[in-house]
């Protein structure tokens, strides 16, 4: 009798670490924009990096309205940043983006995100999210 509880203990115990596991949710994703003056967009693209934006896309753009509400005076010439990042530090990457947007000179710019709802393959999201 004993032998036989002790290997119905052993097998929950195998069950609910691999139950466990399947449980875990997935980091969620979100996309971050970033318009910034061209002159500092290298600057931002370094910045990006500490948040672990595996994957970014920058383009060069050009401003309509050059005082739009004194938030990106000057410079007419942006560049639109897109970088992927986990939704656990999109808050960080923004508050770090607020605070360089008001001590860098020049360094002005608007920045938002867009949550992603699905990628298409394991390997994909685990490329994005730095989780390989």
């Amino acid at each position: 009798m004993a032998n036989a509880k002790n290997t119905t203990t052993k097998t929950t115990k195998r069950s609910t670490k691999k139950t466990a596991k399947r449980n875990l949710a997935p980091n969620k994703l979100v996309m971050l924009v970033t318009v910034v003056n061209r002159q500092k967009a290298e600057y931002y693209l370094d910045l990006l990096q500490d948040f672990n934006a595996n994957l970014q896309l920058d383009i060069s753009a050009f401003g309509t309205a050059p005082k739009l509400l004194g938030l990106l005076e000057g410079d007419i010439e942006k560049q639109v940043i897109f970088s992927v990042i986990r939704q656990d530090v999109a808050k960080k990457a923004l508050e770090t983006l607020e605070e360089k947007f008001k001590t860098i000179r020049n360094g002005k710019g608007i920045a938002f995100t867009v949550p992603l709802s699905s990628t298409i393959g394991v390997a994909i999201y685990q490329f994005l999210s730095n989780a390989m």
